[in-house]
């Protein structure tokens, strides 16, 4: 069997699609790529590499007959404030790397974009499918110039190249990591560990979120679909659940009854404020049968249950 890549294999996205790719296609058939970030005690095949040296991810694909990539390798919208040349140049040059080597060896490529390529000026409740992009932060710049990327390069050369705009993921195998929509991680860790939770965006801020566990299976079920049912080659909108900060607060206080949270909102919330509130994934439910399957109860016990395992921590 051929062999299927995954870069930034151990951030938010990668560090779960990895083992659920592994327990589908076998340990033997997945190859995890890192460069600063590498898991301790990974069981698997492991390759170190940086995704802006198109020579390794080459060297990387002849060696173990690659045929499909997850391309996951990106500074995410706080963080990539910090140094917006080297946030363009890890995620757009490193994209494109892959996208070169796609067409050179007939790969079958997904690339995930996000609700930061969106801005104020586009639609916030309901999103369309097809709106104004107009992003706000270098992060949204580069999901939104990926999204013509990958689409050019469809066009242009028939690549196979697949995506979601992802909404604000929240899981539990990783800590915050500089995401604007990671007060809705942070709350869990804070408030399980402390019993208290300063959140930088305002109470009745909404948000676009999903659990880990439906990014994962979206993914997946995405790249699975056939060929000609894949219509949309810059990037699908998928949505699971909207609400407020304050809801997701008051339904984890049926856990955590004592959680004391304050709200002292910073620089994110200018950011969040430019973010869609709904999405209308009416397209990646006609076109591959995008379903979503966790609430916002469900993703609250769901995080509080394994987090409570992961720190040791009785109910």
């Amino acid at each position: 069997m051929k062999k299927i890549l995954v870069t930034g294999a151990f951030g938010q996205i990668g560090s779960e699609l990895v083992p659920v790719l592994q327990e589908k296609f076998g340990i033997d058939n997945v190859v995890a790529m890192g460069h600063q970030t590498i898991a301790e005690g990974f069981d698997g095949i492991l390759e170190r590499a940086d995704a802006r040296n198109k020579e390794s991810l080459s060297s990387i694909i002849k060696k173990y007959n690659v045929e499909t990539v997850y391309h996951l390798v990106s500074l995410l919208s706080v963080k990539g404030e910090i140094d917006p040349s080297v946030t363009w140049d890890i995620n757009m040059n490193g994209l494109k790397n892959i996208l070169d080597l796609g067409v050179e060896h007939k790969l079958k490529i997904f690339w995930p974009s996000s609700i930061a390529a969106f801005g104020p000026s586009t639609p916030r409740d309901n999103t369309p499918q097809h709106t104004i992009l107009e992003p706000t932060t270098i992060y949204g710049v580069t999901k939104y110039a990926g999204e013509g990327l990958c689409r050019y390069y469809n066009i242009k050369y028939r690549l196979d190249v697949r995506s979601v705009r992802y909404p604000g993921i929240i899981s539990w195998k990783t800590p915050p990591g500089g995401g604007t929509t990671d007060y809705a991680v942070a709350i869990f860790y804070d408030g399980l560990k402390t019993g208290k939770y300063k959140c930088f965006v305002k109470p009745d801020t909404v948000l676009p979120m999903m659990y880990i566990d439906d990014a994962i299976k979206g993914t997946i079920d995405l790249m699975e679909a056939p060929l000609e049912n894949i219509k949309v080659r810059n990037s699908y909108n998928i949505a699971a659940i909207s609400f407020e900060a304050q809801e997701l607060a008051k339904e984890l206080k049926k856990h955590i009854p004592h959680l004391v949270v304050i709200y002292d909102p910073d620089k994110r919330q200018l950011i969040a404020n430019s973010w869609p509130k709904t999405i209308d994934d009416s397209e990646a439910k006609k076109d591959w049968g995008w379903k979503h399957e966790y609430d916002l109860a469900k993703m609250t016990r769901a995080m509080v249950e394994n987090l409570r395992r992961e720190f040791g921590i009785k109910s």
